[in-house]
């Protein structure tokens, strides 16, 4: 256990020091110069300026109207769509459809939301063009509101569809029997066990809009928002850090209250003792109108963004309404194209990798140490803080932090910035997977003669390499397509795919957008088919375990790992006994 207990606290200083030095530090420069004045002095004269400007506090009040009301609908619109799958008797493809359909939109960055929302719904717009005339404005609160839905509705989504697999379905028939009515079964069996999953969809859906700069840089017009107005106010022709500092600061508080709200909900949630199949009845009016109803969400969708398949092989849209291939190959032509492409997948796959490590030595420390109770515990909190904490406002901490610096304007920034934004949910799928395995392999390897690091190459990375490449695709997608935390600082030698579409969009340049958004879009879906392919063939897994114990340079027996493991589990027994 001690040589455990040393690799370990050495792993816990290592994490400690990244997240001390590109989060914690970050934070505290942003705080501390938001209370710098402009004439050098402490105090809250930043704030007081902020809060009396009639500007900043119309943006403010836009922002929780429109990403309150989206929360709302999305929330709304995923439960209908969860419940529909694991309520109905609809054929088991048809559900792998939509739930593959659903998250499309996640391979996108955001700002191609609203140039497709342009381009199917605008004056000349694909979707307008069809219905004959322009249905809604799109410039503004119409816009933002249906492009926020498309964006938040995939994580939604997810999040209830995942909490409906633990959602005993038996209570249907208990309650039929006490005779309820439907709405009262309803309530008690599929809202009442999902208030906190619920709460938390909300709460998700309300803050990636609201923190969201992609999408109102590109559609939001004359509706300022706080994202936009935080970006005007640091990127504009001349910057306001002081203000810029304050706003960001005020951004935080939002995030800080979602906490508590999700503290709160927690105490709506609870355990069934036992959670039992059940086959749900056959109802043909039931299941026609779930699968009208997902048939209906997949095709708005996909509605919007069909028109990002056509625009690149058209000459000029709407203009010209030729099929050609000029546009894509002038495109994809231009040298810049290639680099920015291609720093893009080499940033995005760094980060993957640094980001997994990153996650998976924390999770060791949570889930498979004797470390103190608080140092687990921390490793939580980091979690929490890279969960709740905007990603404008850590770009604007990282501007702050490393301007002057030798990491400015550099790769490595980049990618530091990303792993750690990208930290919880990687952190969280391997937590789980890595507390579900047995405590004892360590103590077993102790036995064997190996040390702990050799334990973990030989066992217990292998063990799970399904989740690690789950790990790598989801931080490799999120890192291609985020826009919000890195906008800040990037620069003209450190430009990615996201930042390139901002540009493209200055100058005006639609088509270039839709072909970069285009790429992006197949990158990562190949990405992730590729590993999904992996974590899903046995024989591929199998074949990684032995590549790992040949690197270990030593071979048991079965015999002798189980009758090892056997001494092992008596030592942690005596252990926890003493």
């Amino acid at each position: 256990m001690e040589n455990e207990r040393i690799e370990l606290k050495c792993i816990f200083g290592f994490i400690c020091v990244i997240f001390a030095g590109a989060l914690c530090s970050p934070l505290l420069i942003l705080f501390s110069k938001s209370l710098i004045g402009a004439s050098g002095g402490l105090g809250l004269e930043n704030y007081v300026s902020v809060l009396h400007n009639e500007k900043f506090l119309i943006s403010l009040q836009h922002s929780f109207v429109v990403s309150g009301l989206e929360a709302l609908i999305t929330v709304i619109l995923a439960f209908l769509l969860a419940y529909g799958l694991h309520y109905t008797r609809l054929p088991k493809w048809f559900k792998s459809v939509v739930q593959v359909l659903i998250i499309l939109p996640m391979f996108l960055p955001t700002l191609t939301y609203g140039f497709a929302v342009i381009y199917s719904f605008g004056r000349q717009g694909l979707i307008t063009q069809l219905a004959g005339h322009q249905l809604f404005s799109i410039y503004g609160f119409g816009g933002l509101l249906l492009s926020y839905i498309i964006y938040t509705l995939p994580p939604a989504f997810i999040l209830l569809n995942n909490a409906f697999k633990y959602v005993d379905k038996h209570f249907i028939v208990v309650s039929r029997i006490m005779g309820d009515s439907f709405f009262r079964t309803f309530y008690v069996t599929s809202i009442r066990p999902m208030i906190g999953t619920i709460a938390a969809a909300f709460i998700v859906s309300f803050f990636l809009s609201f923190t969201d700069f992609g999408i109102p840089a590109s559609i939001g017009g004359r509706y300022s928002v706080v994202a936009t107005e935080l970006y005007m106010i640091m990127m504009g022709a001349v910057p306001d850090f002081q203000s810029g500092s304050a706003i960001a600061v005020i951004m935080l508080l939002p995030s800080l209250a979602a906490v508590g709200l999700l503290q709160f909900s927690e105490r709506f949630n609870f355990r069934y003792n036992k959670i039992n199949t059940l086959e749900i009845a056959s109802d043909t009016i039931r299941d026609a109108v779930f699968a009208l109803f997902c048939i209906l969400i997949i095709n708005c969708i996909l509605a919007v963004f069909a028109i990002m398949f056509i625009v690149p092989f058209i000459k000029s849209w709407p203009y010209q309404v030729v099929f050609t291939t000029e546009t894509l190959q002038r495109i994809l032509g231009d040298s810049s194209i290639k680099t920015v492409y291609i720093q893009s997948v080499m940033v995005a796959a760094a980060t993957a990798f640094i980001g997994t490590v990153l996650a998976y030595m924390a999770a060791l420390v949570n889930a498979r140490s004797h470390l103190s109770g608080w140092c687990k515990m921390l490793m939580d909190v980091f979690a929490m803080m890279t969960n709740t904490v905007p990603g404008m406002v850590i770009g604007v901490a990282f501007l702050f932090t490393f301007t002057g610096t030798s990491l400015q304007n550099t790769f490595l920034l980049i990618i530091l910035l990303n792993s750690v934004r990208e930290f919880t949910t990687p952190y969280l799928m391997i937590q789980a997977s890595l507390s579900k395995m047995n405590m004892s392999w360590e103590t077993t390897g102790i036995l064997m003669g190996d040390s702990w690091i050799k334990t973990v190459f030989r066992v217990i990375i292998p063990n799970t390499m399904s989740t690690v490449f789950q790990m790598l695709s989801y931080i490799f997608v999120q890192a291609l397509v985020t826009i919000s935390a890195i906008v800040f600082i990037t620069g003209a030698r450190t430009m990615v795919m996201t930042t390139k579409i901002v540009q493209a969009q200055y100058f005006e340049k639609y088509d270039e957008v839709f072909v970069l958004s285009l790429l992006i879009f197949l990158t990562n879906i190949f990405v992730k088919a590729f590993f999904d392919y992996l974590a899903n063939h046995d024989d591929i897994v199998l074949h990684i375990k032995g590549k790992f114990r040949k690197f270990s340079g030593k071979s048991f027996s079965t015999e002798k790992i189980g009758h090892l493991q056997k001494q092992a589990e008596v030592s942690e027994n005596t252990v926890k006994n003493v």
